[in-house]
């Protein structure tokens, strides 16, 4: 069965985040995705909350730069988050904005050797490994984990280009996708991906999970803000991107994402959309019934 969630954007003030978490819970909805955007809200302390305000829906971070964050402090916050909400927890990681980490004095040479090296790490750590590394950008001295996560844990990737396609496919347990991804490039990740897991001698049996964003309207004005916002991003010219419309619209973009290869689809908001909550609602009552 395709998940199905949704995003709370951080363009909303973090107060708001409680009522969105609570409608989510109260309309079923599977999984509510948070992104940690510079200079917005961080991915942990909102993941936090919203797993304490929250009993059953799944919280996904997509995704947390890894210039930003010693791989440590990462394996430490994602550790004690798997334990206090066991398999409620999806966290992924990636190369972040990299004009954002220029901002900060993060911008790291070699973004493909860094991510690399991360991934590698943070999966050691939360396997309960002790680890000494001297890489080029991670360096730990006989580090371990006091309390890894109880059970295995995925670590996600996301990626846009090529070489971190196939790295993913690598050294990630799935990988996310931005919402600039049709169905065909879907399907052209996929291939990259597979790529970097046979390079990797990785098993086929071995899962990998594919999430990808789908820029969604709804409503009255639907069409005018999808429109609005392909045209700010640079990508109106991109053919089978985003939706506007009614349930029926939208559950069909999902299954065409679903039929590229998506195991999971995010429905994401218009930065402007009117309504979050009812948004969640929409996601959880309209479309979820139509996704098989």
């Amino acid at each position: 069965m395709t998940a199905l969630g949704a995003v709370f954007r951080p363009q909303l003030p973090p107060e708001r985040l409680r009522a969105v978490v609570r409608v989510a819970e109260g309309a079923g909805l599977e999984e509510l995705w948070l992104w940690e955007d510079c200079f917005r809200e961080g991915g942990i302390s909102t993941a936090a909350a919203a797993l304490a305000w929250s009993a059953r829906v799944r919280i996904g971070v997509g995704l947390l730069p890894v210039p930003l964050r010693n791989v440590a402090i990462t394996a430490m916050e994602a550790a004690a988050l798997h334990r206090m909400f066991p398999g409620r927890v999806v966290l992924g990681v990636g190369h972040g904005v990299q004009d954002w980490m220029g901002q900060v004095g993060a911008r790291a040479e070699s973004p493909l050797t860094l991510l690399r090296e991360y991934l590698d790490a943070l999966r050691a750590l939360l396997r309960g490994e002790r680890l000494t590394v001297d890489g080029r950008y991670v360096r730990l001295d006989d580090v371990a984990l006091d309390w890894p996560p109880a059970g295995p844990v995925p670590v996600l990737a996301g990626a846009e280009g090529p070489r971190t396609l196939r790295l993913t496919g690598e050294a990630a347990d799935g990988t996310i996708l931005t919402a600039a991804t049709p169905p065909d490039g879907v399907r052209r990740a996929w291939r990259l991906i597979e790529e970097g897991r046979a390079a990797a001698g990785r098993s086929a049996e071995e899962p990998h999970e594919v999430v990808v964003y789908l820029l969604t309207a709804t409503g009255a004005d639907a069409a005018a803000r999808l429109r609005a916002e392909l045209g700010a991003e640079g990508l109106e010219s991109v053919p089978d991107l985003g939706v506007a419309g009614d349930a029926g619209a939208v559950a069909e973009a999902v299954r065409r994402l679903t039929e590229a290869g998506a195991d999971t689809v995010i429905l994401q908001p218009t930065a402007d959309e009117p309504d979050p909550e009812g948004f969640v609602r929409f996601t959880a009552e309209e479309v979820r019934p139509l996704v098989p």
